[in-house]
């Protein structure tokens, strides 16, 4: 698979946003993804600011992409990109910069599966920044 260059990381980010933009998308909100729910659970965050959030993604924000491993998905790519939000803590004081993990599995149909939308758990690697 290789790592992905810069114009590779820009050519998937725009057929991603313009999946986003025409709605086609959705965040994973199973038993699963916890994270994802808490993350929605711990702060004030509308669908609209998840959609501008996935929107103001750029080259700089990715991190890695990696192979699908679940059986029966071993052809998708995962791409995973950190962002840096300020979001309003629901039962909190105020506003905090909260480093969000972020991994997209654009499908062939071009519906945008948001896998993982949550606080980053350890630091992530940025190769273009």
């Amino acid at each position: 698979m290789g790592d992905p260059t810069r114009n590779e990381i820009a050519a998937y980010l725009a057929e991603v946003k313009r999946s986003v933009k025409k709605g086609r998308y959705r965040i994973e909100q199973n038993e699963n993804r916890r994270d994802n729910i808490k993350l929605l659970m711990d702060y004030v965050i509308s669908c609209d600011d998840v959609r501008n959030i996935l929107l103001s993604l750029t080259v700089e924000d990715f991190s890695e992409r990696k192979q699908n491993e679940h059986t029966g998905y071993e052809d998708e790519r995962l791409y995973i990109f950190g962002k840096d939000v300020s979001l309003m803590e629901r039962f909190g004081t105020g506003e905090r910069l909260v480093p969000l993990y972020i991994k997209i599995n654009k499908l062939k149909n071009l519906l945008v599966i948001v896998i993982s939308f949550h606080e980053q758990k350890y630091p992530l690697r940025y190769p273009f920044k």
